[in-house]
């Protein structure tokens, strides 16, 4: 996938559109400049939306080495691979498949191919958001399923979203509106990713979709339109207002004449 040259985006003349979702911020990954927030600072579980930072510890991994998968890795509902015990697949492999599906077998698996446990796995996550600046998260798991003690931020989100979409890999995985995979026994899937806005709007790359019943449904989505560039973060909005709330902020954001900035 070819990036498209970006400048920074400047905040819009216009007010933006109201939405339904709790916490919500919106900013401009090239600069970092924060556009929009809402509630950005009140900490709430973030559902799979952690997969990103999931994914930024994997791509400090070998991505080419391969993963036997165990039983253990099965123990999680509600959205799974179905992979057997015993099968082997690349770590690249796997990572493709979190970011389209969001299946959370594969999360368990490379957490503790990566992390040698989930537990372990959970502790690289939160070095790397310390590394990255997040100073109001705090991960137990690798897929974002509840647990008591584990929570994010809009705004502590959009910092690992930023870093998500700089990665040129995980971009060229989260941009895909569905992918196959092959099990170890010859059967094909082909997987349509969570993230409906890829369809929606022409121009969205990324970036994950995340529903629990604490989180509420959550968006990080992020677009690159005509030299502009956005990541949106939508925390517990709701059906249908996840969708229409992401698509209204990220069009906010990028379709307006250039001369705008």
């Amino acid at each position: 996938m070819k990036a498209e040259a970006v400048r920074p985006t400047a905040i819009p003349t216009t007010p933006p559109p109201p939405v339904a979702a709790e916490s919500v911020i919106v900013i401009d990954p090239v600069s970092g400049r924060v556009l929009y927030a809402k509630n950005a600072d009140q900490r709430r579980p973030v559902a799979s939306t952690q997969k990103l930072v999931t994914a930024l510890v994997a791509m400090d991994s070998n991505l080419d080495q391969s993963v036997t998968i165990s039983a253990d890795d099965e123990r999680c509902e509600p959205t799974k691979l179905e992979m057997k015990p015993g099968e082997v697949h690349t770590r690249r492999e796997l990572l493709r498949v979190l970011m389209v599906k969001s299946a959370n077998d594969v999360g368990r698996a490379l957490a503790r191919d990566i992390g040698g446990s989930q537990e372990g796995f959970a502790a690289l996550m939160n070095q790397k958001a310390a590394q990255l600046g997040m100073r109001n998260s705090h991960f137990i798991n690798p897929h974002g399923l509840p647990q008591e003690g584990q929570f994010s931020t809009a705004r502590d989100m959009a910092i690992a979203a930023r870093s998500a979409w700089r990665s040129q890999t995980i971009r060229s995985f989260t941009s895909l509106q569905s992918t196959t995979f092959q099990h170890s026994d010859g059967r094909v899937k082909t997987l349509q990713n969570t993230n409906k806005l890829l369809k929606r709007v022409p121009y969205c790359d990324g970036l994950k979709t995340g529903t629990t019943d604490a989180a509420g449904r959550c968006l990080i989505s992020s677009g690159t339109l005509g030299g502009r560039s956005a990541i949106v973060v939508v925390l517990k909005s709701t059906t249908p207002n996840i969708w229409n709330d992401s698509e209204k902020l990220l069009r906010w954001s990028l379709e307006r004449p250039a001369s705008e900035g």
